[in-house]
């Protein structure tokens, strides 16, 4: 009750019209800046602050903005990634396995309407448990040490190896590479220089934007460049809408990938892109009978976006009740509350409810204008589809690479975002998927940072990554993951061969 006594507070706070304005114009700025590829939340969340500053909004009023920001480019981010293949977000990768193949069919405004819907949901369920077990879910998260960190990074890659769909020696191979681009750069342990070459531009590694442009669209233009010259490459119509009994189909999958989502969202650190990764492997599991998964299956779709989603509204729990931010765009947020002299933590409900409830507050009511804005537009984005190719890609490119020099300020990374694109296709033509090495390079950092600092706190013994139950659960999770596959089908051949046997 008194949750709710404290919510009903917070709704009087966000149900101000300066409030509600701030709101809608955070959801409509943000679905605009996360359908430009390339452009994330983080970027225009540190673009918007000093305006916030500039303006004297009070600390609640900017973060109601911010957070509009936040969960609005998380709808616009899917419009590039399924009319496009181009994530704009870690998080929205998985979304391309589904959502593109269905663009290609002829179905991409019954994909956005879908994905818009998953969100929705996902949004939308994650705030109520925010709403309830904010604190004590925080604190069972931060209960995670590194060496349960490096367990839950290592079941994640098994996870991934299982999306090859045959092709389980190439995912591998795309995972070592997502490893090594990420360590290239000055390691921030021992400050060695590694794979930099003596270039200066790369000691400070690859940027994300950078390689999220090469390996998509940059690759994806030479894709298409090859398919117009052979005359293989169809035009993409808008398609038909969505139907009442493939979102029914859908619930369940979108109420797995809440859980799904939640869970990884409120561990610090860890973020969509597991979640939407994880999500999508569980559903795949679940529900791919036909093997329809990466054919343009909805379920494949639902999944990875509400779950993203989820994720995202729950990295607000670690930050808001520990202070803690649970992903690169709540700690900015975070630096934002430090700018205005507010400490978060558990004493920030009690202390200052109109922000903490104010926020959980908002985060109702901008999921349903976000629903009532993106729905009607769907078909208006679909449309972008009937652009044609020529005219199409060429400024799709040149809007990326105005992103990647927005995020970096370095022509050089437009020639590495050239040269990368250039080595995907090459991966492409040779059946080497670029998702899981995607994520293999987002989780790597995160890998060895806890690797380190397991190794460090144990004086360099090994077995502290199997001292606690959570960390030998997850271990033993990830070797079924990558054993099962493999040996299965030798157990149902072996099977098989005795039953005959024994037939004859």
């Amino acid at each position: 009750m008194e949750a709710l006594s404290s919510l009903a507070f917070g709704f009087g706070v966000a149900f101000t019209p300066f409030n509600l304005a701030l709101a809608l114009a955070g959801a409509a700025l943000g679905t605009a800046i996360g359908a430009l590829p390339g452009i994330g939340p983080i970027n225009a969340i540190v673009l918007l602050l000093p305006l916030c500053f500039s303006l004297q909004l009070p600390p609640e009023s900017a973060l109601i903005l911010l957070a509009g920001i936040y969960y609005g480019s998380g709808y616009g981010g899917r419009i590039s990634s399924i009319l496009l293949n181009i994530p704009g977000d870690p998080g929205l990768v998985m979304t391309t396995l589904d959502g593109y193949p269905l663009a290609q069919q002829g179905r991409g405004a019954a994909a956005l309407a879908l994905s818009g819907i998953g969100s929705f949901v996902g949004g939308t369920l994650t705030v109520v448990l925010l709403t309830f077990l904010a604190v004590p879910i925080a604190r069972l998260a931060v209960s995670f040490g590194p060496a349960e960190y490096v367990a839950l990074m290592v079941l994640a890659f098994s996870l991934l190896a299982t999306m090859g769909q045959g092709r389980t020696a190439k995912t591998w191979a795309a995972i070592c590479l997502g490893l090594l681009g990420a360590m290239i750069g000055v390691d921030g342990g021992s400050g060695v220089e590694r794979f930099t070459f003596g270039s200066l531009e790369l000691l400070g590694g690859i940027d994300f934007t950078t390689l999220t442009i090469g390996l998509f669209a940059v690759s994806e233009i030479l894709v298409v460049a090859e398919g117009m010259r052979s005359g293989s490459i169809s035009h993409l119509g808008a398609g038909s809408h969505l139907r009442v009994k493939e979102l029914v189909s859908c619930f369940p999958a979108m109420l797995r990938a809440t859980g799904i989502g939640f869970f990884l969202g409120v561990l610090p650190g860890t973020g969509a892109a597991v979640a939407s990764a994880l999500a999508y492997t569980a559903e795949k599991r679940v529900s791919d009978r036909d093997g329809t998964f990466g054919k343009g299956d909805m379920r494949g779709l639902a999944a990875p976006e509400t779950a993203d989603n989820a994720a995202q509204t729950a990295s607000m729990v670690p930050m808001l009740a520990l202070g803690i931010p649970g992903s690169g765009t709540t700690a900015v947020m975070l630096g934002a509350l430090l700018m205005y002299s507010i400490t978060p933590g558990p004493l920030l409900f009690t202390q200052r409810p109109e922000i903490a409830w104010g926020l959980i507050a908002s985060m109702y009511i901008g999921n349903i204008m976000l629903l009532v804005l993106n729905l009607p537009l769907v078909g208006l984005f679909a449309r972008l589809l009937l652009v044609p190719n020529w005219i199409l890609f060429p400024g799709v490119l040149g809007l990326s690479f105005a992103g990647v020099y927005a995020a970096t300020n370095s022509t050089f990374e437009l020639l590495l975002a050239t040269g990368i694109g250039i080595v995907a296709y090459a991966m492409r033509k040779i059946g080497i998927p670029l998702i899981p090495m995607l994520i293999a390079f987002v989780l790597a950092r995160l890998l060895e940072d806890n690797i380190r600092r397991a190794l460090s706190l144990s004086d360099g013994d090994v077995l502290v990554l199997v001292s606690s139950p959570v960390a030998i659960l997850f271990w033993l999770l990830a070797a079924l993951t990558f054993l099962v596959p493999m040996l299965a089908p030798r157990l149902g051949r072996r099977l098989r061969a005795m039953s005959d046997s024994e037939a004859s």
